[in-house]
């Protein structure tokens, strides 16, 4: 499952692409300063956009940390979304490009074959998340999960829900279906290169 996901991208750019597609990014925290990072792993702090209540057409862009302390007090990074409506607390984990592990195809290898991958023709694109307050740790954030579609089938068993830019809108509105914007993207969406 998706445990490393890379941003290269700065703030304006973010908003950039947000701005073509009439949503609004606020800064309720302040403009935050994102470095660029090839890595952003479990507990990092990383940015996601949340949705306003009661506000379509605008999100809050806030740095939280990714994943929560679960009942084991293992992290809970990745979220199943089968058969859940999500009616509180979405948010857009914003990234271009995340990493899937293999076992190594080289004999001998000890270390698992490591994949990026991006989407084809758009230089970021949107996880569909949800987050929550905690005593532990604050506000955190998770990654929805889904079956496999065709590019990440071949790598994976599972795959996190990578949303087509045109319903990024509509995940900011919990009033919108969550299972109606939830679906595997069309073969050869992806990008996908071993990388490490």
């Amino acid at each position: 499952m998706c445990n490393d996901y890379r941003l290269m991208v700065d703030v304006a750019s973010i908003v950039e692409d947000f701005a073509d597609l009439k949503i609004k990014i606020r800064f309720g925290e302040g403009t935050p300063n994102i470095p660029a990072r090839e890595d952003i792993k479990i507990t990092d702090i990383a940015p996601i956009i949340r949705s306003i209540e009661g506000v379509r057409g605008e999100g809050d862009l806030v740095q939280r940390r990714w994943s929560w302390p679960g009942p084991n007090k293992r992290p809970v990074y990745n979220f199943r979304s089968e058969a859940r409506e999500f009616t509180s607390n979405r948010c857009l984990i914003v990234a271009d490009g995340f990493y899937e592990f293999t076992d190594p195809a080289e004999k001998g290898k000890k270390r698992k074959d490591k994949w990026l991958f991006t989407k084809r023709d758009e230089p970021i694109f949107c996880i569909a998340g949800i987050w929550r307050e905690t005593n532990d740790v604050g506000e955190a954030f998770t990654m929805l999960t889904m079956e496999p579609g065709p590019d990440i089938g071949p790598y994976h068993d599972r795959q996190i829900v990578i949303l087509e830019r045109g319903v990024w809108i509509d995940w900011l509105d919990p009033s919108v279906p969550a299972q109606s914007l939830i679906r595997p993207l069309p073969a050869g969406t992806l990008n996908v290169e071993q990388v490490g």
